[in-house]
């Protein structure tokens, strides 16, 4: 496994003569005003286009073009067609695909599964301007769109999908995302180091299929590697009932009286377990001004009544 490398210790690439661009291009009348023929980088997100350092997309292209390459953005396109993938032309690295800031089903719907009425990440607060899972639906449009360029996706939504998982919204364990993007890789984590040291690869030449030995990236491999052994997960961790949480505050069950019937069962208003409080409360004797106050049929309660506090208003 390749060690991390210094960020500028690159030789940048050629097309750093262009200079930074104020804005990266979004339209191929913004990539005439810059002087250029193509992209070199395409990054395709669900967020907005914002040029600060809170949106990753921003931060990656800027270092990209640190490095000498032009970087255009394809920012929240139509994802019922190819036509917004295709307006910035063919990059001559690859694309990079990402789902924005956020997982775009966290985006999209509440813990409720709700769909949200608003997306912070949209010009206006606009909801519904991204797909579902937009990571392979914006990957699979690229696909269609240019089959031969390399697809790059990365992001939240890719580095935490990037093994099978539980996905909340379904119910179900999904596999990887690396599957069904058909993408060519997966860049996880700051991904800034990955994405400079796959771009000045592909530049000079290297195909993407044989960049394998990159720290903090994700492929598909038809086979076990040679030196590696597959482990079945079950035999690690095997399915089976989940035991119930352990209640911290319960009592020891039979210590007898209220307390241990409060120990061997849960208590919910109006049950057994309340009524057996009320009733041990009303058989225990009187102490201080309440025994003044107490109306006793006898002296001892012979009636085996329970005692009952009474005001005397008589005084």
């Amino acid at each position: 496994m390749q060690p991390a490398r210094d960020l500028f210790s690159y030789r940048k690439h050629w097309a750093h003569r262009f200079g930074p661009a104020p804005f990266l291009p979004m339209s191929r009348a913004e990539m005439d005003e810059l002087g250029w023929d193509s992209c070199d980088v395409i990054l395709v997100t669900g967020d907005a286009y914002v040029d600060l350092p809170s949106f990753g997309m921003a931060i990656v292209g800027r270092v990209l073009e640190a490095q000498g390459f032009r970087v255009g953005i394809v920012a929240q396109p139509d994802w019922h067609s190819t036509r917004d993938f295709m307006k910035l032309g063919r990059p001559n690295l690859f694309f990079g695909v990402t789902g924005g800031n956020m997982d775009s089903m966290v985006n999209r719907y509440t813990a409720d599964r709700r769909i949200r009425s608003d997306d912070a990440y949209t010009p206006h607060g606009v909801a519904g301007a991204r797909p579902d899972r937009c990571v392979i639906v914006y990957s699979q449009r690229v696909r269609e769109a240019y089959k031969d360029v390399p697809v790059v996706v990365g992001g939240i939504e890719a580095s935490l999908r990037r093994i099978a998982h539980f996905d909340y919204w379904s119910e179900k364990v999904r596999r990887s995302v690396l599957l069904d993007a058909k993408a060519d890789l997966l860049v996880y984590g700051n991904a800034e180091r990955q994405v400079c040291e796959i771009a000045h690869r592909l530049a000079a030449g290297t195909p993407i299929s044989e960049i394998r030995d990159l720290r903090g990236t994700a492929f598909v491999r038809r086979e076990t590697p040679e030196g590696w052994t597959e482990i079945d997960s079950t035999s690690v961790d095997e399915p089976g009932p989940l035991a119930p949480p352990v209640d911290p505050y319960a009592l020891t069950p039979g210590a007898g009286g209220v307390h241990g019937a409060i120990a061997a069962g849960v208590r919910t208003v109006g049950t057994s377990v309340d009524k057996a409080i009320h009733e041990e409360r009303l058989d225990r004797p009187p102490r201080g001004d309440h025994a003044r106050r107490q109306h006793d049929t006898g002296t001892g309660n012979e009636t085996g009544r329970p005692w009952r506090p009474v005001v005397d208003r008589s005084t």
